[in-house]
């Protein structure tokens, strides 16, 4: 029997369990583990739920983990609404709102601090043309993102989800604060505030 199908946990031999889940996100499985669930007749339906919750167990904090963005960071259902949340519980704010507008950042701009990170000086962005961009954590100070872009140009939202369409419509769990000015970018309210 397979490793994937010999899990204790697994009620059916097409179960993921709980506990291979965590094994998942520990990075913990080997190829033939991940080819078997690869090819498995049928998804879980509630496979979502069963990584949502493994997920839940690993940080320090109680809100509900909505949707995981990155490696770090989650848009998560606090009191105050819908905001980004760094997993050692730094706030970012707003999940309509990017977040790198609240992370700290540090830029590369010359060719000494470019040639830090990029070894091969043929490959590397060009000073005046290009800078990188890493953006920190203010609470934990785990990098989380870095973008190369041209000077002046802004920060990039990567990831605005649709989450009312999502829990509604795929996982058939409605969110008790659906409504649709959840779904738009408020980015532009903040950064034109700073003009004045």
């Amino acid at each position: 029997m397979s490793a994937v199908h010999a899990d204790e946990d697994c009620d059916r031999p097409d179960d993921v369990s709980p506990r291979l889940v965590a094994r998942m996100l520990d990075g913990d499985l080997t190829w033939e583990e991940w080819r078997q669930l690869l090819k498995l007749p049928r998804k879980d339906p509630d496979r979502v739920k069963k990584y949502l919750d493994a997920l839940q167990v690993r940080v320090g904090w109680s809100e509900r983990i909505l949707m995981r963005i990155s490696e770090h960071l989650f848009i998560v259902q606090s009191p105050a609404g819908r905001s980004v949340k760094c997993d050692c519980g730094q706030v970012f704010g707003d999940y309509r709102v990017n977040w790198k507008l609240a992370a700290l950042v540090y830029i590369r701009d010359t060719a000494p601090s470019i040639t830090e990170v990029y070894r091969c000086k043929d490959f590397a962005p060009e000073p005046g043309w290009s800078e990188i961009r890493e953006y920190y954590c203010p609470g934990c100070a785990t990098q989380l993102s870095v973008e190369v872009v041209p000077p002046g140009y802004p920060p990039i939202f990567e990831f605005l989800p649709d989450l009312d369409t999502f829990y509604r419509d795929w996982l058939d769990e409605p969110l008790p604060d659906a409504a649709p000015a959840w779904y738009a970018d408020h980015t532009c309210r903040i950064t034109a505030s700073w003009r004045d």
